[in-house]
């Protein structure tokens, strides 16, 4: 298991003393823990977790659940998701498509290009 938090360090350029001062773990914890005299608790494993954006199970087996790798098909789709989630006009957007005839949105669509192309001189 710790093989996997080095592995981490070294993959997101940061050393064990800056995930401590940043997790509030001691470095004790994990000088015993890379010498195999220790192996963190729930609580301290989620500080890592969180600090690296990774699940629990993955430190400790390097491997994701399937079912936890995500709701959505790619990360592309789950941002473009959040990014809807969070911008009320990215969502005004997506309720007009889906509730107006496809012709006028089409127009409103072509309405948009041109004017980014005029804005920008490129198409969009």
């Amino acid at each position: 298991m710790y093989d996997i938090f080095e592995q981490l360090c070294k993959k997101n350029n940061v050393t064990p003393y800056r995930v401590c001062k940043e997790t509030g773990l001691t470095t004790s914890t994990i000088s015993n823990w890379k010498a195999g005299r220790y192996t963190p608790k729930q609580d301290k494993l989620q500080k890592i977790a969180d600090f690296f954006d990774v699940s629990i199970e993955y430190l400790i087996n390097g491997k994701e659940k399937e079912e936890s790798s995500g709701y959505y098909l790619d990360e592309e789709t789950a941002k473009l998701a959040q990014e809807m989630f969070e911008d009320e006009d990215m969502r005004s957007l997506f309720d007009m498509k889906r509730n107006m005839p496809p012709e006028r949105f089409q127009a409103h669509m072509d309405f948009m290009k041109n004017l980014y192309k005029q804005e920008n001189g490129e198409d969009f």
